[in-house]
């Protein structure tokens, strides 16, 4: 079954909340799980405060190639929350047994600047792993800002595909997060953030 991981070069892209948003979405419909690579555990804190989430979160910082080969044959979906760093063992292993990888990318010349050592980091694992996808996203987009609007067009420029989705920035997205919830269960609050992320999801299933 497909493995997604979630990764990028800088901290603060939304790489974790969008993990545990998408997988949440996913186990809705197939069973589901995520490995957290990060050393900084965020998404093993955010599942040890949610009540009840069906998604499990496993510890995943050594032994990564075989605890994703193991659980990839578990569930229908694995998701890899990585460290913000192209340099990690964690990322680079995890793009070695990936199907898919997922870069958010927030509309700042930081985030753009560091994207190209991504771009470069896929280029290079995929001399071992020839099937690997990826898919470039923009993150916490607002659309009255000049650099949010131009953020696509520079992205343009990779040879990534970049999601016709964007992700705007929601209070809604840190709020769950911290109650230990997703956009999906906080009703009206979260509906088009919810929209949102099932939109990623249907882009995402078009390159497995």
């Amino acid at each position: 079954m497909p493995v997604i991981v979630l990764i990028g070069n800088k901290g603060g892209a939304g790489k974790t909340t969008l993990c545990v948003n998408l997988a949440a979405a996913l186990a809705s419909q197939h069973s589901t799980m995520i490995l957290d690579a990060d050393p900084q555990q965020s998404s093993s804190q955010w599942r040890a405060i949610a009540e009840d989430s069906v998604v499990d979160v496993l510890e995943a910082q050594h032994n990564l190639p075989n605890l994703a080969n193991t659980h990839a044959n578990q569930v229908e979906y694995c998701l890899i929350d990585c460290p913000p760093s192209v340099h990690s063992l964690q990322m680079q292993q995890a793009l070695q047994v990936a199907d898919l990888a997922i870069i958010p990318v927030q509309p700042s010349p930081l985030d753009i600047w560091a994207t190209i050592h991504v771009e470069k980091e896929i280029e290079s694992a995929r001399e071992q792993n020839k099937n690997l996808k990826a898919m470039l996203m923009i993150n916490q987009f607002e659309a009255r800002t000049q650099l949010s609007n131009i953020t696509r067009q520079a992205l343009a420029e990779l040879s990534i595909p970049v999601a016709e989705t964007q992700v705007k920035r929601r209070a809604v997205y840190r709020n769950s997060f911290l109650e230990g919830r997703t956009v999906h269960d906080v009703g009206r609050k979260g509906a088009e953030a919810s929209h949102e992320i099932h939109q990623i999801i249907e882009e995402m299933e078009k390159l497995l």
